[in-house]
């Protein structure tokens, strides 16, 4: 998707805020709605499940049997630790990988770069601010979703594991989420903006373009990094069973997860949840990148709302001309054309007004891009951009 589209980036002046909270709305909505799928998935990863009637490959007959055996509310118990968990972590998440696109996908102008690698390391580094915040809730998560949780409610369960274990079994399994979710948010990035160019290639506020491709990029993603999805669900949940089967106290460390799902169900054993985890990702990025999608678009059309409709700074002084009601003090000439036009001070008060009014960080910022388009001589020559009224031109 090009860079110069005015939807694909939110718009100029819009508060850090504002990007922090679409984000938040996004990872909110993506991981409540999705979160019955999610905690099948949890328990089609066990590796020693006391219950052996739950041993099924459908998602459906799963979730029913939950239902049936512990109570209809039974699958979205630990909802509210990743509520709290989301919110700050895909604020983070969306605010750090714009913040970084914006900035390095003009160097990949006439250079060996792709655009691509931009997108897979805005992507990653993204993905480490969002673990930091959202490891420790995907522990309480994960623990209240085991089909033998011990847990009532997300604050006991936090407050157990820190009197039990300490502060590191909350970042137990960091290392092996970074490890499973730099390659998954590389991909899924990449994906998502090259489905983007085939399925939305004028960058329009598209929402079927946006869930397909949210969701393809989704399932890809989660396909390659599934066995480090087992590995981080061993280390977070720490199952009873297992620990018994292996007279241990704990499992640390994604090299002795590793070992211990493939001793204990083979190579097969990676793999366990699949069809789980990319029904449940498909959606998952799908409603992410739609929510996400819909704050930019409803941003950008309030930002247009207020921007004037004509190209040039002539034809904005002619419009002017046409409706000199919008002088303030200034009388409506009823005589010739030839006769000169009143208000002329109060023309260039105008002028002065628009410009100074635009905010700083605006200007500094089209400056800077303008700067940079001379130097890469893609500035149309017949043109010449006002540096301090941007989006308007004159004629050379």
């Amino acid at each position: 998707m090009s860079g110069e589209d005015v939807y694909e980036s939110l718009p100029d002046g819009s508060s850090v805020g504002v990007t922090l909270g679409a984000g938040a709305m996004a990872g909110i909505m993506e991981h409540c709605v999705m979160f019955p799928v999610d905690c099948v998935k949890t328990r089609m990863q066990a590796l020693a499940c006391d219950k052996p009637k739950f041993q099924s490959t459908s998602i459906v007959k799963n979730l029913i049997f939950i239902v049936k055996d512990e109570g209809v509310f039974r699958p979205i118990q630990g909802v509210q630790a990743m509520a709290a968990g989301a919110g700050p972590a895909h604020a983070m998440y969306f605010a750090c990988y714009e913040e970084l696109k914006e900035r390095l996908t003009p160097y990949t102008v006439n250079s060996w770069v792709p655009v691509s690698a931009v997108h897979a390391f805005a992507g990653a580094a993204a993905t480490v601010l969002h673990d930091g915040i959202m490891t420790p809730a995907e522990v309480v998560k994960q623990r209240m979703q085991m089909c033998c949780s011990p847990y009532k409610s997300s604050f006991t369960c936090a407050k157990t594991v820190y009197l039990t274990e300490g502060l590191g079994a909350f970042y137990r399994s960091y290392g092996t989420m970074l490890t499973m979710n730099i390659p998954f948010q590389a991909t899924h990035f990449i994906v998502y903006e090259k489905m983007q160019d085939l399925t939305n290639p004028k960058g329009e506020y598209n929402p079927p373009a946006h869930l397909v491709s949210g969701a393809a990029a989704g399932a890809l993603a989660a396909t390659i990094t599934m066995p480090l999805d087992v590995c981080k669900t061993l280390l977070n949940t720490q199952e009873a069973n297992v620990l018994t089967k292996l007279n241990t106290t704990k499992v640390v460390g994604l090299f002795s997860a590793a070992r211990t799902v493939y001793s204990l169900a083979g190579g097969m054993g990676y793999f366990q949840g699949l069809r789980a985890r990319i029904l449940y990702q498909m959606p998952s990025t799908a409603i992410s990148w739609s929510v996400y999608e819909f704050f930019k678009h409803y941003l950008s059309s309030r930002n247009k709302d207020i921007s004037y409709p004509e190209d040039t700074l002539a034809d904005l002084r002619d419009s002017m001309k046409a409706r000199p009601e919008l002088h303030p003090g200034t009388p409506v000439s009823r005589g010739t054309s030839e006769e000169e036009e009143p208000g002329t001070g109060d023309k260039e008060r105008f002028w002065d007004t628009i410009v100074t009014d635009l905010p700083r960080q605006v200007r500094a910022k089209q400056e800077v891009m303008a700067e940079s388009l001379r130097e890469r001589n893609s500035v149309n020559s017949d043109l010449v951009h006002e540096r301090t009224f941007p989006n308007y031109r004159t004629e050379a």
